[in-house]
């Protein structure tokens, strides 16, 4: 435990400078007085680490002191391999990179960590996309995400579902969210921040106009929020519906006793979507209200008794 806090001490002064016994206490979550001694035992082992009294004091490695220890763990050396997404960083033009940043950090590894990583590999395969339908064509993927890194505003031409369906606007582009195989872009324009589908994107046209996000912008906490929005506006309606036991494990409520039916109320999204998820159910369901998903569903039944005669 003692050994694994040494080397995290280590890396944060190598890659953060000079920090505080305070400060590294927090990091490490110990005692300020267990950072003096952790100091102390680096310095007995020859690590080049001193301490800077006064109001901006603090301690720091020897300039140009730089240690070939990665710190993983061998969980940390799996996590860092599984993580790693070969498709998803090849539609964003960083295929090389990602291999060869997976070639070096497997170099440095010790042999024990490198055969776990490999274990993972061997055995674990991330596939992101969902199981229906083609991948999205996103042939502006790479252009939006150089906007994103480089802080650059672009012009989009893009297609949505409401009229106008075809609008070009200016943009700032904050982000970019791989959601279930689909990619998204966060950015702000005249009406605020928004969401965009990168494969509805038809035009795309970079601006050598630099810009800076707003302080407090999160990228997670945005998405984090669109997404409860979606969700609150999803089902914004109810329906009283009778299942038989299959129903209920199909529609993913509580299962009434084996032969007998149970009346629930379930949230649905619109009359339109409801019928079409409803009809998936075929006898195991029967919809009770709204009167106006009832008689959708008899009328699409009494079409199909007629299309299908015995």
């Amino acid at each position: 435990m003692r050994a694994s806090r040494l080397v995290t001490l280590l890396l944060l002064l190598q890659n953060r400078g000079r920090m505080t016994a305070k400060e590294l206490a927090t990091e490490l979550e110990v005692s300020v007085r267990t950072v003096y001694r952790d100091v102390e035992a680096l310095g007995a082992a020859g690590i080049p680490l001193y301490g800077d009294s006064g109001h901006a004091g603090g301690y720091r490695l020897l300039d140009g002191y730089r240690t070939r220890l990665t710190g993983l763990t061998a969980q940390e050396a799996q996590a860092a391999f599984l993580a790693a997404l070969p498709a998803t960083a090849a539609e964003l033009g960083l295929g090389e990179a990602l291999a060869n940043a997976q070639l070096k950090l497997r170099a440095a590894l010790p042999a024990e960590l490198r055969e776990h990583a490999g274990r993972v590999q061997a055995r674990f395969l991330l596939d992101a996309p969902g199981w229906y339908g083609d991948a999205d064509d996103t042939p502006y993927l790479a252009g939006v995400a150089a906007a994103v890194w480089e802080r650059r505003a672009v012009v989009l031409r893009y297609r949505r579902w409401r009229a106008p369906q075809e609008i070009e606007r200016r943009v700032e582009p904050y982000g970019l969210v791989l959601k279930a195989g689909r990619w998204y872009l966060v950015a702000a324009g005249a009406s605020g921040t928004r969401t965009y589908r990168v494969d509805q994107i038809d035009q795309l046209r970079p601006l050598d106009e630099e810009f800076t996000p707003p302080d407090g912008f999160d990228l997670r906490r945005y998405w984090d929020d669109y997404l409860a929005d979606f969700r609150a506006r999803l089902h914004t309606g109810e329906a009283v519906v009778r299942l038989t036991p299959e129903g209920a494990r199909r529609l993913g409520v509580t299962p009434p006793l084996a032969g007998e039916w149970a009346e629930v109320r379930v949230p649905i999204e619109s009359i339109a979507h409801a019928h079409g998820e409803f009809l998936r159910l075929g006898a195991d369901i029967e919809v009770l209200a709204p009167p106006e998903l009832r008689d959708r569903i008899a009328e699409t039944v009494r079409t199909l008794a007629i299309r299908y005669p015995r």
